[in-house]
C-alpha cells in the first residue's frame, strides 16, 4: 500500500502566519504539523509516501523530510500547480500509486486515540481487497463537513457535502483508504460549483458500487483540524497536555518507526541526533 499526504493550498485562513510558509510546516506544540499525518500513514504500515504541495513550499518539505530514510520510509514529492480539490491528489499521484492500494490524509489533520492502529490495519486490509474506507467523527456543526447517513447497523446510506439539513452529526474526516481503482475513478469526476474535484463525489462512486466502508471514532478519540488560528492553538494545547501528563510524544516519527519495526532503536536514536541537546532527542534516546 502507498500513502499520500496532501499538503497543498494557500492556508489563507491562517494569514498572515502562513503568508510566507505552508501551514503544514507550522509547529503543533513541539513538532511540525506534517509529522502528525505522516505518523498516521506509518502506523498503518505504509513506508512509501508521496508529499503533494505547492511549487513555493515544496523545497521546504524536501529540506525537512529529505528522502525519508531517517524514519525508515521513502518520501517522494509531487507539485500541485493549483489546488483543485482533494480528489485531484489521485490524478497527480497516479504514477506513484501504480498498481497499489492507497491511503490519503490531509496535511492539517491530527488523529489520536485508543485502538486507532487496529482501525488503520482494517482499512488497509479492506483497500487491498477492493474496498474503500472513510472515517466518521461526531461533531456539533455537521453542516460544515461532508456528512454520513447510516442505518441502524452503521451501513452507509448517503454522503452529502456541507448539507443545509444534515441527516446525521457524523462528519467525514480527512483520512481515506482506497483500492487501486481510485485514480481511474478520480479521472471521471467533474468540477463542482466550487471549482474542485470533490472527495465526496469520489466516495459516492464507491458507495454506489457497495464498496464503501466506514470506521466510526467514539468518545475519547480526538480529531483535530488545524486550519484556523483558534484550532491550531487548541491542537497545540491538546498535544502538550497529553505529552506532559503521560510522558509520551504524539507523532514522534523516530519512535513510530522504531515501534513499527522500520528502524532499530539505535538507528532511531542516530536519526534524532540532528536535534541533539533538546527534549525531543532526550525522549528518543530513552525509548525502551
Amino acid at each position: 500500500m502507498k500513502g499520500i499526504v496532501l499538503a497543498g493550498g494557500y492556508g489563507t485562513r491562517l494569514y498572515p502566519a502562513t503568508f510566507a510558509i505552508s501551514k503544514q510546516l507550522l509547529p503543533v506544540y513541539d513538532k511540525p504539523m506534517i509529522y502528525y499525518p505522516i505518523s498516521v500513514l506509518m502506523l498503518a504500515g505504509i513506508k512509501d509516501i508521496l508529499i503533494i504541495s505547492t511549487p513555493n513550499d515544496m523545497p521546504c518539505f524536501q529540506k525537512l523530510l529529505k528522502d525519508g530514510s531517517q524514519f525508515g520510509v521513502k518520501f517522494s514529492y509531487q507539485i500541485q500547480p493549483e489546488p483543485k480539490g482533494i480528489a485531484q491528489a489521485f490524478i497527480l499521484g497516479r504514477d506513484f500509486i501504480g498498481n497499489d492500494s492507497v491511503a490519503l490524509i490531509l496535511g492539517d489533520n491530527i488523529f489520536y486515540g485508543q485502538a486507532f492502529s487496529a482501525m488503520l490495519k482494517r482499512a488497509a486490509h479492506s483497500a487491498d481487497n477492493g474496498f474503500s474506507t472513510i472515517f466518521a467523527y461526531p461533531v456539533k456543526d455537521p453542516e460544515r463537513f461532508g456528512v454520513i447517513e447510516f442505518d441502524e447497523n452503521k451501513k452507509v446510506l448517503s454522503i452529502e457535502e456541507k448539507p443545509a439539513k444534515p441527516k446525521s452529526n457524523y462528519a467525514v474526516t480527512g483520512l481515506y483508504f482506497y483500492d487501486n481503482n481510485v485514480s481511474e475513478y478520480a479521472g471521471t469526476l467533474k468540477m463542482s460549483s466550487r471549482g474542485e474535484l470533490e472527495i465526496t463525489d469520489l466516495n459516492k462512486i464507491y458507495l454506489n458500487k457497495s464498496r464503501l466502508k466506514v470506521e466510526v471514532f467514539g468518545r475519547g478519540f480526538a480529531w483535530l483540524d488545524t486550519g484556523t488560528h483558534k484550532s491550531l492553538m487548541q491542537a497545540g494545547q491538546y498535544v502538550q497536555t497529553i505529552e506532559e501528563n503521560q510522558g509520551i510524544k504524539i507523532a514522534c516519527l523516530e519512535e513510530v518507526a522504531y515501534r513499527m519495526g522500520f528502524l532499530s532503536r539505535s538507528d532511531a536514536i542516530k536519526s534524532s541526533q540532528l536535534y541533539n541537546n533538546n527534549e525531543y532527542f532526550e525522549y528518543v534516546r530513552e525509548l525502551k
